[in-house]
């Protein structure tokens, strides 16, 4: 336990290693994920070291893969969205469940969990694995009509009804305001933000990168880069952050926990700073690796 200098508030940090619990610790059996879903097959290839992969720099490659990962691990029959929103790495994205559910044990969290899930995208994905691998109930909230419904449809065709409810946040720059009704009782909440101050920074930012990968082709690049409302945010990711602190103050009563993943450390202390303005009263920082890619969540109560 380390005591932040200057801070009256703890921060938790635990290593930066894949979760002990992720179903992917190991890698990918492709045969049997072929198996599973026959389609993964025409995308899978051998590299130099004879080892079965496939291309992560192609979008339908990567989006049958984690289809494949749904379908096998955790029951999902139906997970179809439009190729122009961001398709979550399953790994990485059941490493987020598995840290709150530590969380929530490690504070004796008690009863049926209820998550808020900020900014659940079209492809539901965090509701699906929550519920999957603990089976908690979730509320997911998202700014973009065509996400809910493509979302919708993923929960009815999976029959999550019981388990997912969606609300759409109205107003761009608002995250818990107009989402969070009078008689809501969350145990915690969860959310990816946006990186980028703009679409166009966004649209540089792929581009730059594809261009590391020698991609090239504006269709394919927006096909890869998902749509603006995922990635941009007015102020940029440091923006969404300090809104989602204040507004977090403004409903303390109505969630144990609000959490976050924060994807620049350069952007934690001014973070502690302001929850400490703010009244929290317990801060934990838990970093998480997948791979090369170091991230970090971040989570804070006024419990």
């Amino acid at each position: 336990m380390e005591k932040d200098s200057g801070l009256k508030l703890k921060v938790i940090k635990t290593n930066s290693i894949i979760h002990s619990k992720n179903k992917h610790r190991s890698g990918y059996n492709f045969d049997a994920l072929c198996t599973t879903y026959p389609d993964l097959l025409e995308f899978v290839i051998v590299n130099k070291y004879n080892t079965k992969t496939i291309d992560f720099a192609n979008p339908k490659a990567v989006k049958s893969l984690n289809t494949a990962l749904l379908i096998k691990y955790y029951g999902i029959r139906f997970w179809e969205f439009p190729d122009t929103n961001l398709c979550p790495p399953i790994p990485s994205r059941v490493d987020y469940i598995h840290h709150i559910a530590d969380l929530l044990k490690a504070s004796e969290t008690k009863g049926n969990i209820n998550v808020l899930d900020i900014g659940t995208g079209a492809t539901c994905i965090y509701p699906i694995l929550g519920h999957a691998e603990y089976n908690w109930r979730f509320v997911g909230t998202d700014i973009d009509k065509e996400s809910l419904n493509s979302a919708e449809k993923i929960i009815r065709k999976n029959n999550l009804n019981d388990f997912i409810t969606l609300r759409c946040q109205s107003k761009l720059l608002q995250i818990l305001k107009g989402v969070i009704m009078e008689n809501d009782s969350f145990s915690i909440t969860m959310c990816n933000p946006p990186f980028y101050k703009s679409e166009q920074e966004a649209y540089e930012a792929t581009k730059r990168k594809l261009k590391g990968l020698k991609i090239k082709g504006d269709n394919f690049i927006r096909n890869f880069s998902g749509t603006s409302k995922e990635l941009w945010y007015q102020g940029g990711e440091k923006a969404f952050l300090h809104n989602y602190l204040y507004e977090s103050s403004i409903f303390k009563t109505k969630c144990g926990w609000f959490t976050s993943l924060v994807s620049k450390k350069d952007l934690l202390q001014g973070m502690y700073l302001s929850l400490n303005k703010l009244g929290a009263t317990d801060i934990k920082t838990i970093n998480m690796g997948q791979g090369n890619k170091v991230s970090r969540i971040v989570a804070w109560t006024f419990r």
